[in-house]
């Protein structure tokens, strides 16, 4: 008989577990630790989960009922103690790093601050939640009301800006932080250069980190002083955000250190330079993209970064006018003379660089429209999306550089903005069209109930795929209406 079938079910084990205090290890069905928790009890305390009252408790708890929906095993590890159990759970915790500790640990409960180094003047806000982007996080803090008076103490000592701040770019380039009181009161300059505000950051940083550290101590104090108290619920509490804020601190220290040495994007366009042999770090740069649908909506997006950050007020798009095909070498040529041939009877200076989204093709096209406009383009070269690969308009080889290079970086995000701005072009084109063509021609439908249509549908393609039956569904269409509009798309497909 196969060794599976002497395995004890799950509802066995938890039936056989002690009345003892212990730690108890969640499975799912790969065998992967998912939860680690500790019990005074581990027979009471693992039934818990699986009593048929339950079911009822967990549906405004989202993430216990996916825990529970996961475990098909468990083990146990019995102690003498439940104090015991308590360091025991944050050691295996701390090893195993289970999926849903982790989320438990980043609950609601907690305040993170957050630094959006996107900004080009970095404010210091509060969060609940830890996303995968580009901004540095320090927490979590327990007590609220002690962080926030950090926060506006560390405004005050460093003129660094909180949330609720909103600074306006002079003509200059400088920038004004406040525009009440709140200037007079911190004691530092109002009017700030980019450079000058992010050194203030970079020393509030590391201020942060170091009273991070101060509360780091004072939460194992108080966790200890729990724990001796036998209030282990409140100190299960306090060990895990120790864990996370442990965490945070290893991940911050290096980004602590880096900062007040350069800005991020300072740094990015100096290795740019470097790495594409210009004059002078590219300040402004403008990416071209194609976008269509197998040759038709065939437009084109223009997107400007300065200091290597969007500046939105030049983006520019464009809808393809010489020809109708697909071929993204002719729409290049058109698009990028255009640009350029608007710049040069504005007497408007070229951008320091340009990048085509694409290879040699792409490259070819736009030197044919420099040609064209009988005048010597900028810095030029295409981005190659399959291996990041940079090409050059002249002799030079092809340039691969290392996926973590901050020029490369730069350029990434930059073709990435103008492959967004192009598509969402694309596909306002594509919902105009359809609008404009398909519904309209079927008499007697006016705009409220096209309206309704691609509100209850979601696109032309769904509404086409449905019965009469559900077409009637929708507000102001009755069965024969319904049944009308159906045959008319079906005549149309």
């Amino acid at each position: 008989m196969p060794a599976e079938e002497h395995r004890p079910s799950l509802k066995e084990k938890v039936r056989a577990l002690p009345d003892a205090p212990g730690v108890y290890l969640m499975k799912d069905r790969l065998g992967r630790i998912i939860y680690v928790g500790k019990a005074k009890s581990l027979k009471k305390r693992v039934a818990s989960y699986f009593q048929p009252g339950r079911a009822r408790a967990l549906r405004h708890q989202p993430k216990i009922r996916a825990l529970v929906g996961m475990i098909t095993d468990l083990d146990i590890i019995a102690v003498k103690s439940e104090p015991e159990a308590l360091l025991l759970e944050g050691k295996l915790i701390k090893q195993w790093r289970p999926k849903y500790n982790t989320d438990f640990t980043d609950d609601k409960r907690f305040l993170l601050v957050r630094l959006n180094l996107e900004d080009e003047l970095p404010r210091f806000t509060l969060t609940r939640f830890r996303r995968d982007d580009r901004s540095r996080y320090f927490g979590p803090f327990a007590h609220s009301g002690l962080l926030r008076r950090t926060l506006a103490s560390m405004r005050r000592k460093f003129g660094v800006l909180l949330g609720d701040t909103r600074p306006v770019k002079l003509p200059d380039g400088r920038f004004t932080l406040y525009d009440d009181v709140r200037a007079e009161i911190s004691g530092w300059p109002n009017e700030v250069t980019a450079a000058d505000y992010r050194a203030r950051v970079g020393q509030a940083c590391a201020f942060l980190d170091g009273k991070s550290r101060e509360w780091l101590d004072a939460l194992r104090t108080e966790m200890s002083a729990r724990a001796a108290k036998q209030e282990f619920e409140k100190a299960a509490g306090l060990r895990d955000v120790v864990l996370a804020l442990e965490r945070t601190l290893a991940r911050t220290r290096k980004f602590t250190r880096d900062f007040t040495k350069l800005r991020p994007n300072d740094e990015a366009l100096r290795s740019l330079q470097e790495a594409l042999g210009l004059e002078s770090p590219p300040r402004h740069l403008e990416c071209f993209d194609i976008s269509h649908i197998s040759g038709t909506f065939v437009v084109a997006s223009m997107v400007h970064f300065t200091d290597g950050r969007p500046d939105k007020d030049r983006y520019r798009r464009f809808a393809i006018k010489s020809f109708i095909s697909n071929d993204d070498f002719r729409a290049m040529e058109e698009v990028v003379g255009r640009r350029y041939r608007r710049l040069i009877a504005e007497q408007k200076q070229f951008p320091d660089l340009v990048v085509l989204d694409g290879g040699r093709g792409q490259i070819a096209a736009a030197l044919k429209a420099f040609l064209a406009l009988e005048c010597p383009p900028p810095a030029l070269v295409g981005l190659a999306k399959k291996k990041e690969t940079i090409i050059f308009p002249d002799a030079r080889a092809p340039l691969n550089l290392p996926l973590d290079h901050p020029g490369l970086n730069l350029l990434q995000r930059l073709r990435d903005e103008a492959h967004r701005f192009a598509n969402t072009y694309n596909a306002q084109l594509r919902s105009r069209k359809i609008k404009e063509s398909v519904l309209d021609d079927f008499p007697g439908l006016g705009e409220k109930r096209k309206t309704a249509l691609l509100a209850h549908f979601g696109s032309i393609e769904k509404l086409r795929t449905a019965t009469a039956a559900q077409i009637a569904e929708t507000p102001g269409f009755g069965p024969k209406l319904a049944e009308k509009l159906r045959l008319f798309l079906s005549a149309e497909k």
